[in-house]
């Protein structure tokens, strides 16, 4: 079995900052003491940079399979790793989409041999494949994912009669994203009799506007309310949305809970007329203040998890005038590095991030071992460094449509090494090509 001895960490985990030594043995955490010695293990020497648990995306889209020119499963967790993201939950949203069990388990099986990192997937509910989703077990993978407005590989979910039965008929969480397509519509139609398909990228907030955004989200906490069900919304984009959640429980006794993206937290209206569609996703970017109110809500606990949707496209195909232009773009490898320098900008503290990208992740999808820094636990780490100058250049970013909407950006800190079950899998610039991720398990 074998051994790596890291010395000289400072471990940020369940809300302390603290020096300890960590011996990992195969895939697990050993040992966490100070002074550790051990004459059969790797040691590496940490020099005090932080050790963060592997960050947890419950939200990504890597286009595996049928959408492979954008990115794939090997490519896109690959970028991640980079990011310190050691465990990721897929959408459905592929092609074909993952409605029936024997396409989420064909996913499972590309995974099993391309992923270079811990890896789950949500099955997606549709208005016609109820029957196929009750034969689903609880644990075979992380959700339901439902589209209450429609995104790419439009999968929307309009049936409310179907839509309350999803409700009723799985223990499992269901994660949502919540537009009101009748408004979407109504106000694209609205636009697109002014400026045809070249519709200025300022007005996309306003077509998939706050009220779009509150209405489905209020519904599908009311059908929640009504049916018991397990309901997390996804990507929560306006401050009024914030009002719908509450802090006075622990996040294991909720029973609606809520997300935020990176985007969400980093970009405003403002940024439009410099990036354009390279900002465009669903739900959009909107104002300064409703990001104000997201960073608000995700310090008071109203918000639960910090995600990043990560969606890649080419840059041909986000070039495109705004109707054809898809929403969405590449985040993963810069996720943790964004919120860490909100960190440094003093708006957050290291362990609030790490509760929202690690500890809570875990906690909310049931996952087994995972997100934590603990003894018995698998050793899935991050070390990362201070006091850099990391500028993010298409040079140096790993996805394969070969952009991202941080160019130009210079972080403060940098992913060092990503540990994925014990296995050193990013090196300083580098990658293993042992790839030693694992299927997700979950106690439910």
């Amino acid at each position: 079995m074998t051994k790596v001895l890291l010395k000289n960490a400072k471990v940020v985990n369940e809300g302390n900052i603290f020096e300890t030594d960590l011996l990992l043995e195969g895939d697990f955490i050993a040992r966490m003491d100070k002074n550790i010695s051990d004459d059969n293990a790797n040691v590496i020497d940490l020099e005090g940079d932080l050790l963060l648990p592997g960050i947890v995306d419950d939200q990504v889209h890597f286009r595996e399979p049928g959408l492979t020119h954008k990115g794939t499963i090997a490519t896109e967790s690959r970028a991640a790793i980079a990011g310190g993201i050691t465990t990721f939950m897929e959408q459905p949203n592929t092609n074909p989409q993952t409605t029936t069990i024997e396409k989420l388990e064909e996913k499972f099986a590309i995974a099993a041999n391309d992923s270079f990192a811990n890896y789950s997937f949500l099955f997606g509910g549709t208005n016609d494949n109820l029957e196929e989703l009750k034969r689903l077990d609880k644990n075979a993978c992380s959700g339901v994912k439902l589209f209450l407005g429609s995104s790419t590989g439009n999968m929307l979910v309009d049936d409310e009669e179907v839509l309350e039965k999803i409700f009723s008929s799985t223990e499992m969480v269901i994660s949502a994203h919540c537009e009101d397509e009748t408004t979407i519509r109504a106000n694209m139609a609205k636009y697109q009799e002014m400026y045809g398909d070249d519709i200025p990228i300022e007005f996309h907030p306003t077509i998939r506007s706050t009220e779009a955004c509150y209405l489905s989200s209020s519904k599908a906490i009311e059908l929640a309310k009504k049916t018991g069900a397990r309901l997390h919304v996804f990507h929560v984009s306006t401050g009024k949305e914030t009002d719908l959640f509450v802090n006075s429980i622990p996040l294991k006794e909720k029973k609606i809970t809520a997300e935020v993206c990176i985007h969400h937290l980093w970009f405003s209206d403002e940024d439009y007329a410099e990036k354009g569609t390279h900002i465009k996703w669903n739900p959009a970017v909107k104002t300064k203040t409703d990001r104000e109110q997201l960073w608000k809500a995700l310090l008071d606990d109203r918000i639960d998890i910090v995600a990043t949707d990560h969606a890649p496209h080419t840059l041909e195909e986000k070039t495109n005038p705004y109707t054809k232009a898809p929403s969405g773009g590449p985040l993963v490898q810069h996720a943790l590095l964004a919120m860490l320098q909100k960190e440094q900008e003093g708006l957050i503290g290291l362990e609030k991030i790490v509760e929202k990208m690690c500890h809570n992740p875990a906690i909310l999808f049931d996952i087994d071992r995972r997100g934590y820094i603990r003894e018995g636990y698998f050793a899935d780490l991050v070390q990362v460094g201070r006091n850099c100058r990391n500028e993010v250049k298409r040079s140096n970013v790993f996805y394969k449509c070969g952009w991202s909407p941080f160019e130009g950006v210079t972080f403060g800190s940098e992913v060092v090494r990503t540990f994925v079950n014990g296995h050193l899998a990013y090196d300083q610039g580098l990658f293993s090509e042992r790839k030693n991720a694992k299927r997700l398990t979950f106690n439910r």
